[in-house]
């Protein structure tokens, strides 16, 4: 559906590609700032320990060496939600915790520091379990936190966030229904999604209150804003340089930021933290650990009456943001289940894992990757066809819920059953589908099975978005919009609808560097909202520079500026298109015009996916192998199409439908370690695996901005999870309720091991 557009909706190159191609494309570790210091973190060996005493001064006395912290003498800077982590402490929380931090003139003169410095330790009990860690006796990680027991309803939000789901009459939706289900699904133990760039940045101190930070952000203005608090307000210049992929987890890291600002403050010298790659996989955070427990009622049309349960949220050793997660995770919960009675609370732990971060699916993913399976157990009590269960409940337009902020939102998006028929019959879900726990076909020990799974976020249209749009003279146009690019290509998507507007060729548009010094504030790509909120407010400055243009043109040529249309720097009388002034005729050669655009948040249009997969296991071996997947969507209008099938494709892997095969943290709890943290032993699909994907997309028109799209990329990785549960639950013929589907638990299942899935 292009609807006669020059650039939506085809594919063209995108701004950067020849850059990132020929290696002209600056990234944070490719920076060269003069006297630049070299940070490297001495690292706890224990899950759980106090300092009892700690020796630097022969580290402190080698040569290179410009600076030792340790917990006695950091900044006091806190953060976490509330705030409860230091930037170094005498107690840490999980093996791979912060110990001393060095900066020396080379990488391996603070290696070799870090091998000077000595401490003791006095040895900790650690818990790990979430229910395990509210026991009352259980070691306590923070004073402030009694049974680690994390306050959620912190309003990361607005003063109302959605900090449970507690709505109409449970009991009586109990009692309406036609049969009850309860149980326990385990979403945990899900790893970093490992960008290929580990998380890294430098920080130089410009004066007392004053600092410039370059790393591979995905949100430059919300690092700086965020931080600014944390530092006690100095004014903070955030630079977003080329990130080498994010799925999430860069878009803000206080520990990274403190220890580099840490070190930067003591030296005085530009000071450059780069996590290597074994720190990556086992010190920085990780995704959500999420456990449900509870039940569901349902009538046998597939109308669910009551939802009931905790929602266990493991956060790990701290909490960065995950209040925020849960309540975006309520929120989302409610898109695919139509619901009048709830009661769904959470319970955020802290425990002596690894912390939990952002990670692309921002709660909605663990919550649904959990609630969903006993969903499962409900569709067959009453023996409901998944797709036609969430065809029914899936939010239409009409419907209303509560979102993140606590406020109820009616739905003015797109009608998404038409996208689920289309993929289903893609699929051929009709002829695969034989029932539940039933096998779509057996070939001797081989067992195939078929899952769907669905997902949406509202989030598409969250928090504030600011651009401005310069025209030049020479018939150029400059977005100033503070977007970091992550890998999706999004920066090209914004000159793509900038050139739409202006009707100016694309090489003529160019966007600026991510640096909240030059450009207006931008909450930055998450949640999916670059094509919705980040492309209004671009479209809006562009429009209202064009009016501009059109408005100085008028009173050259005696003409009402709706009189004018634009081609190519040129703007012409409508109907008289050989009267017309150059850009340079109208601005002259030392003038500029300039747009403003402001998106102001919308919650009303949640986007959609619904994926369905095939898997084969195998009952003597225990193999999963994924046989097939096809994604089905609407998108309202495709404005860039291979960036879109890119997001559509980041359903597989370690963000996504790979978490619930193989994407597994493997914790040893008798000394806290992680056993998986290197390229051998961690497990994950290569490009010789990768099945048949099928991508279903559709274009149906929504009123977000001119050009009628929203985005799906972050919701392209949430359904995979449920869905690759679903299929493996019917190919054995039995419930399996934990992630990842490790091969001992389809040997448990299929009868060949001892232990076995019950019914």
């Amino acid at each position: 559906m292009n609807e006669g557009y020059r650039f939506i909706g085809k594919n063209t190159p995108r701004k950067d590609a020849a850059d990132i191609v020929t290696g002209r494309a600056e990234f944070v570790d490719d920076m060269k700032i003069p006297n630049l210091l070299y940070a490297r973190i001495l690292r706890c060996p224990h899950p759980h320990a106090l300092i009892k005493r700690i020796e630097t001064r022969q580290a402190e006395a080698l040569s290179g060496v410009e600076a030792v912290l340790t917990y006695k003498n950091v900044p006091d800077w806190t953060a976490g939600v509330p705030r409860h982590i230091r930037v170094l402490d005498q107690k840490l929380r999980f093996v791979g915790d912060a110990v001393a931090l060095v900066a020396a003139k080379t990488t391996a003169i603070a290696d070799k520091a870090l091998e000077l410095i000595r401490v003791e330790y006095e040895l900790l009990p650690a818990v790990y379990d979430v229910e395990e860690a509210l026991k009352p006796g259980a070691p306590r990680l923070y004073d402030q936190f009694p049974h680690n027991r994390i306050p959620s309803e912190v309003p990361i939000f607005g003063p109302k966030s959605l900090a449970k789901i507690q709505m109409g009459n449970v009991k009586q939706g109990f009692d309406d229904a036609d049969v009850i289900v309860e149980g326990t699904c385990r979403y945990e133990g899900i790893s970093n999604p490992l960008s290929i760039e580990p998380p890294g940045l430098i920080i130089k101190w410009d004066g007392p209150g004053k600092l410039t930070v370059w790393s591979a952000t995905q949100s430059a203005s919300i690092q700086r804003y965020v931080m600014q608090g944390r530092l006690g307000l100095p004014d903070i210049r955030s630079i977003g340089e080329h990130c080498g992929g994010s799925y999430g987890t860069k878009n803000q890291y206080s520990q990274v930021f403190f220890y580099a600002a840490a070190l930067a403050k003591a030296t005085g010298k530009a000071v450059k933290l780069f996590y290597s790659k074994e720190e990556q996989m086992g010190a920085f955070v990780l995704r959500l650990g999420s456990r449900f427990t509870g039940r569901v009622g349902m009538k046998k049309d597939g109308t669910v009456t009551a939802v009931s349960g905790t929602w266990f949220v493991n956060t790990g050793s701290f909490s960065e943001i995950t209040q925020g997660q849960i309540h975006v995770g309520f929120g989302e919960i409610q898109l695919a289940l139509r619901c009048l009675n709830w009661d769904l609370k959470p319970e955020l732990v802290c425990s002596n894992r690894n912390a939990s971060g952002t990670v692309r699916g921002f709660g909605g993913q663990e919550l649904k990757s959990a609630v969903l399976p006993i969903i499962s157990r409900a569709m067959k009590k009453v023996d409901l066809d998944p797709v036609a269960f969430f065809r029914k409940n899936y939010v239409k337009p009409g419907d209303r819920y509560l979102w993140r902020d606590g406020n109820w939102w009616e739905c003015r998006g797109i009608d998404y059953r038409k996208a689920i028929d289309k993929g289903a019959a893609a699929f051929g879900w009709e002829k695969k589908w034989k029932g539940w726990l039933t096998p779509t076909a057996v070939n001797g020990p081989k067992r195939i099975g078929v899952g769907v799974g669905v997902h949406g976020n509202a989030d598409v249209g969250e928090d504030e978005s600011e651009a401005y749009v310069r025209l030049n003279p020479d018939a150029t146009a400059t977005i100033h919009s503070c977007v970091s690019e992550c890998g999706t290509g999004q920066k090209s998507s914004l000159c793509k609808m900038a050139a739409e507007v202006l009707q100016l060729p694309l090489e003529r548009i160019n966007i600026s560097p991510a640096d909240t010094l030059v450009n207006p504030f931008e909450f930055g790509l998450v949640g999916s909202r670059g094509t919705y909120a980040v492309g209004a407010a671009v479209i809006a400055a562009a429009q209202d520079a064009q009016a501009k243009l059109f408005g100085q043109a008028a009173e050259i040529l005696k003409v009402k500026p709706e009189d004018l249309t634009g081609m190519d720097g040129m703007v012409y009388v409508k109907d008289s298109p050989d009267i017309g002034l150059s850009w340079r005729k109208i601005m002259g050669i030392t003038r500029s015009i300039t747009g403003f655009g402001h998106f102001v948040p919308d919650f009303s249009v949640p986007s959609f996916l619904m994926v369905f997969l095939e898997v084969e296991v195998d009952t003597e071996t225990g193999r999963l192998d994924l046989r097939r997947v096809v994604s089905a969507t609407d998108v309202g209008q495709i404005i860039d199409p291979l960036s879109l099938e890119g997001q559509l494709y980041g359903g597989l892997g370690a963000a996504g439908i790979d978490t619930a095969i193989f994407e597994e943290t493997v914790l040893d709890e008798k000394n806290g370690r992680l056993l998986n943290v290197n390229m051998i032993d961690y497990k994950w699909r290569t490009f010789n695996e990768l099945p048949p994907f099928e991508l279903i997309t559709l274009e149906t028109p929504v009123e977000t901005h001119r050009f009628k799209a929203i985005g799906v990329g972050e919701i392209a990785s949430a359904p995979g999870p449920s869905a690759v549960l679903m299929a493996v639950s019917n190919a054995l013929g039995t419930w399996v309720s934990d992630y990842p589907v490790r091969p001992d638990m389809i040997l448990e299942a299929a009868g060949r091991i001892p232990g076995g899935a019950s019914q």
